[in-house]
Order: C-alpha cells, then structure tokens, then sequence
C-alpha cells in the first residue's frame, strides 16, 4: 500500500536506479502518472515529458478500442474487422485535436522532447488493463527509440504479462495476485486536475541529451 503517488514514486526510483545519468526520457502518462514520474524524473536527474495518446473506439461501442492516435500519427488494428476510412478519419481528426488542447494546456510553447536514440521509461500510477498503454508503445515505436521501458508502482499480472510482448522490459514495485483495481493500493489517490500537471512539467529542469 503506497500512501499517495509520490510516496509511490520514490519506491519506484529504487528499482530504476541504473538509468539515473543514461541517456533518458521519463514519459508520464497524464493525469495521475504526472506526479509518479515527476518524483522519478526528479531522483534519477532525468528529462520529463508528457505522452498525449488516446484509444479510438469502435463505431458501435466508443469503448471497445480500434486503435490510438497520437498528435501526429495513428494505427488501427486490422483483426477488429471493417472500419469506414471516413470514420477513421473523422475519429482521429477528433482524437488529435483534443491532444492538442490537452498539449497546449499542459506544456504551452514547449518543445516535444527527441526520443530517437534514447531509453523511453513510461511511468504511470498503475496498470490495470494495459490496452491503453499497448497503443502508446506502438505509436511510441515510430519515434525510434533505443529502448521502451514501462514503470509503474503497481499493476495486475495480466496487464504485465500484456505489456511484456510490447515493451522491451515492464517493471513494477508490486504486482498483487488479487488485483482488482489501482485505486485500492493507495491511501490517497485524489484526482489529479490540469494545474497540477502543469505545475509539475514547469517545475522540473529538463537536462535534455541530444
């Protein structure tokens, strides 16, 4: 049980201390991923970005994912079966201007950091599902990064066993055999609102390796 994220935070550090100085980017997944790795981002002396991807839902059921969309890409999965291309196209034209918004709320001018060449760690407060985070490694991949690594304070087995196909190495502090859901391994875990991710991204100093 972690009291809140950034206490979680600091017992993830311990598990990635071998990339504190390496030639990194910590990713945190808005909302309630921010604070977790502001604090690692902060221990590790590493840069700090954000990753804006939204899931595209199926015509018949907005929840059921298709696909993602990220600012500037996109993939649909070809097994979910036939998809007008006008819908795709108006869903992620949809999907890309509210993460736009959400970009300019959150980091204003700022500029994208470079992932080529470098290891990506995405950090979240948690992983229920993982299909989400699925979609975000594989647009994550077309930006070239030498390495993807999830890190999250506490996740269920088979969103671990998931995210293991995809991404090059999944760590966690815990992984509860009775997981059932990631709000019940805290003891506060309050909604993180939009100034509070903003405050987070403008109060860290981004060492950004070229």
């Amino acid at each position: 049980m972690f009291h809140d994220r950034i206490e979680a935070g600091i017992l993830l550090v311990k598990k990635l201390r071998k990339y504190k100085g390496e030639n990194c980017v910590i990713l945190g997944i808005p909302r309630g991923g921010i604070p977790v790795a502001y604090t690692v981002a902060t221990e590790l002396d590493l840069p700090l970005d954000i990753i804006l991807t939204r899931k595209i839902g199926h015509p018949l059921n907005k929840e059921f994912a298709i696909g993602a969309a990220s600012l500037n890409d996109y993939f649909i999965e070809e097994e979910d079966g036939y998809v007008s291309n006008d819908y795709v196209k108006e869903e992620v034209q949809s999907v890309q201007k509210r993460l736009n918004e959400m970009k300019v709320t959150f980091k204003g001018n700022k500029a994208d950091i470079k992932l080529e060449d470098k290891i990506v760690i995405i950090v979240d407060d948690g992983i229920a599902t993982g299909n989400t985070l699925l979609a975000a490694i594989r647009l994550l991949r077309k930006s070239k990064p030498d390495k993807i690594i999830v890190a999250v304070p506490v996740a269920s087995n088979s969103a671990v066993e998931k995210i293991s196909k995809e991404a090059d190495e999944v760590i966690t502090v815990i992984m509860p055999y009775d997981f059932h859901g990631v709000g019940q391994y805290y003891e506060s875990f309050e909604t993180v609102n939009d100034d509070e991710v903003t405050k987070y991204l403008s109060k860290i100093s981004n060492p950004i390796k070229q």
